[in-house]
């Protein structure tokens, strides 16, 4: 327990540190923290100001969560959360002023109110209907004039909330896209790597299985990629950031066109897990090429890897046209190596049809995996 929360205390250190030192996620959460403290602060302010039959606390609690990563997403739960408020708010006020009692009121409005939460139109946002039926009802004191300022309340908290996310360092930021990229980039080097170490050494079936469990997981990393492209493109709509919008659409498709082309690298590398997972089955009729053949089919696995990191960088990379440079030189070298490695290989089991079928798959897949790395066009980054 003491170990565990040090850790968590080290952890939160370095949170903060990385915060105070520059962009990145830790800052981005540090701001929308005090973008929301601010919505909430002003929300309440305007309330008291505004509206005097209202719950205080119903203006702020919008604006405090309307308060997103998104101006578009703000924009789309401010409607949904303001209708779902409005009508829990009148529920609650008809059952109340009907039924008399609070408890015999939420005994019969509540389940309502959570039943009607499921309409589709309402999204994510329909608890808030239950929610503000509930804070209703808890008051005790139940009118026409008292609804409709819980209402308005409502409205002017989500005004609130959307016009802070909208105008005070509104989110515009490729770097989720960036990370998540860079994030599949390393794990298939490091699979690549490992399997190259594997083959010179002469690996057994155990450890390419292992290979193939890592190469399983690496779609639901792809997933992160899709995603962190979909936030990128949803942050620049309604954004009055026009510019740094402008520069995010103009680098969209390279990013899409990247994330295809790892969709391609990752079928390409669980064919070649697969692969060297029968060829090193004890009781499959297939078997790995010697060491003379081995060692030089490691090797080639290196310049693949070496040329997919040199790929990752073009995209993600702070020097594109270095890493442009490097991606060419590094997809010669495999080009060259792949030549070769094949010219050897041929050599080593012509009368064997399995052997031959094997190097051949092998051949195949390692040089697929480099087919479709290309050098990305050029693209401005957003911040």
């Amino acid at each position: 327990m003491w170990r565990r929360t040090v850790e968590e205390v080290a952890a939160a250190g370095r949170a903060l540190r990385g915060a105070w030192q520059g962009p990145g996620r830790e800052r981005e959460l540090v701001v929308l923290a005090f973008k929301a403290t601010l919505a909430a602060v002003a929300a309440w302010a305007l309330a008291a100001w505004l509206l005097t039959n209202t719950l205080a606390l119903m203006a702020p609690w919008v604006a405090l969560l309307l308060v997103r990563t998104t101006v578009y997403r703000s924009l789309a739960q401010a409607a949904q959360q303001t209708l779902a408020i409005a009508l829990g708010t009148v529920m609650a006020t008809a059952g109340g002023m009907l039924l008399g009692g609070t408890l015999t009121a939420m005994a019969v409005v509540l389940p309502v109110a959570l039943l009607a939460g499921n309409w589709q139109h309402f999204g994510d946002q329909g608890l808030a209907g239950a929610t503000s039926a509930l804070f209703t009802l808890a008051g005790g004191e139940w009118s026409v004039d008292i609804a409709v300022d819980r209402v308005l309340a409502a409205l002017l908290g989500a005004v609130v909330g959307v016009a802070v996310n909208a105008f005070v360092l509104p989110p515009v930021s490729l770097r989720s896209a960036r990370e998540s990229i860079g994030e599949v980039v390393t794990e298939c080097r490091t699979i690549l790597e490992a399997m190259a170490e594997g083959v010179s050494e002469g690996c057994d079936h155990g450890r390419a299985v292992g290979w193939q469990e890592r190469v399983r997981r690496l779609p639901r990393l792809l997933a992160g990629v899709r995603s962190a492209i979909g936030w990128a493109e949803e942050s620049a709509r309604f954004n009055p950031h026009r510019r740094r919008s402008e520069l995010l659409w103009r680098a969209k498709p390279s990013y899409e066109e990247t994330a295809h082309t790892l969709e391609h690298v990752v079928d390409h590398l669980e064919g070649l897990s697969r692969t060297l997972v029968e060829a090193t089955d004890p009781h499959h009729p297939r078997r790995l090429p010697g060491p003379d053949a081995a060692r030089p089919y490691g090797d080639f696995l290196r310049r693949v890897a070496r040329a997919l990191c040199a790929y990752g960088r073009s995209v993600t990379g702070g020097d594109p046209a270095a890493a442009r440079e490097e991606l060419l030189r590094e997809l010669r070298g495999v080009e060259e190596a792949h030549g070769t490695l094949r010219a050897r290989l041929a050599g080593q089991a012509p009368d064997d049809p399995e052997a031959i079928e094997l190097i051949g798959s092998l051949l195949a897949e390692a040089r697929r995996l480099t087919q479709r790395l290309r050098v990305p066009d050029d693209a401005e980054e957003a911040a």
